[in-house]
């Protein structure tokens, strides 16, 4: 096929951008596919920080287009018109948030004889506002085909679409990360981390319904049980990184938690995940994360909650534990017993046996299982 795909991508910052350039990477085996990505992608005024970081090209697309212009409307014509020149078979869209909903809508409705694919982090915002589900459906009535990650985005999918057609596939392993092979000793060694030290840890944005606060409830009782145990904290805190800091001075557990505020660059994510024994998502809401992935990219166990697609992705007492959200009890029996047990080789292997399911290959396998219907 003959394939657009419109999406962040590098110098692009995060999750969605890693994923949008492995996808390209994975279909560039067998089709002819043009990246398509932004001039700007949010105003400053809506995200203040640094939106790009040039410091790993690591998942640098060649010959990207970076032609839209998220909050222009008359770029909106000119990049159709340039989309319908390539004359693609397929456009896939990246959608997850409805911040994009007015480009989108007037991009897909002057693309000329072509099919839309949405590929859906999730269908609605993680952080719900007025408006988005109107939003969301002025633009995802328009597809012809869509892939979610899992059974709660085609629940919301359906309501939008009844008729839609789309496959639920797994998010995909993000393994590109393991720059240095790192080991897990030398990673501590850079992180000032003892080698016996059981570690925690808690990767990305640190946003409220990822459920922070409940794993740090949970702290006590496990450092209580395991003694010489290690919470990392690694990501961008935002505004709320005060309420973080009281509710850790209240239950004394500076010596056992360790906070890195800031964007980690990709150069950076490995040591943080080598150094770690297991990678906890306490999450009160999701449709589904890539940090499950990202960690079984560098071959870690989890503990997820029983939320969204998180179980999904996860074969509990196998490739991690599956808990209640919102539940500390639940979080720190899931650590003790991962511990006490000695699972952390058995887990391991169970992540290592299950890669395929995860490969970029079975996600472009998909895309092309939805187009040929």
């Amino acid at each position: 096929m003959k394939i657009a795909i419109i999406g962040p991508v590098f110098p692009y910052k995060g999750g969605i951008s890693h994923y949008t350039g492995l996808l390209c990477r994975s279909l560039k085996q067998k089709h002819d596919v043009t990246m398509i990505s932004y001039k700007l992608q949010y105003p400053k005024i809506l995200f203040r920080k640094e939106q790009k970081d040039y410091n790993n090209d690591t998942f640098k697309i060649d010959d990207t287009k970076y032609w839209i212009h998220t909050a222009n409307p008359f770029n909106w014509k000119k990049t159709a018109d340039a989309i319908n020149n390539l004359a693609p078979d397929l456009v896939i869209i990246q959608w997850w948030h409805p911040y994009f909903a007015p480009c989108y809508y007037s991009l897909i409705r002057k693309l000329n004889h072509t099919k839309i694919l949405f590929s859906c982090h999730n269908v609605f915002p993680h952080e719900r506002f007025p408006f988005d589900k109107i939003l969301t459906r002025t633009v995802l009535k328009h597809g012809d085909y869509f892939i979610v990650h899992s059974k709660l985005d085609a629940a919301d999918l359906l309501k939008i679409k009844s008729d839609a057609k789309f496959k639920i596939s797994v998010m995909p392993t993000f393994n590109a990360f393991k720059f240095e092979n790192m080991n897990m000793q030398t990673a501590r060694e850079e992180l000032g981390i003892p080698l016996n030290q059981k570690v925690l840890l808690f990767f990305g944005f640190v946003r409220e319904y990822k459920g922070l606060g409940y794993l740090l409830k949970a702290m006590p009782r496990i450092i209580e049980a395991l003694h010489d145990v290690q919470l990392l904290i690694v990501g961008d805190f935002g505004k709320k990184k005060n309420e973080y800091l009281q509710m850790i001075d209240a239950v004394v557990m500076n010596e056992n938690i360790n906070i890195y505020d800031d964007y980690i660059p990709d150069r950076e994510i490995e040591k943080y995940f080598a150094a770690a024994d297991l990678v906890v998502l306490p999450y009160i809401s999701a449709t589904q994360s890539a940090i499950v992935q990202l960690a079984f990219g560098f071959n870690k166990p989890v503990i997820v909650t029983n939320v969204g697609g998180l179980p999904e992705a996860v074969a509990d007492g196998q490739t991690g534990y599956i808990v209640a959200p919102q539940d500390p009890d639940a979080i720190s029996a899931a650590v003790i017993r991962f511990f006490e047990e000695n699972k952390a080789d058995e887990f391991i292997a169970n992540v290592e046996a299950e890669a395929n399911k995860y490969s970029w290959d079975r996600m472009s396998e998909d895309v092309e299982a939805l187009c040929e219907e």
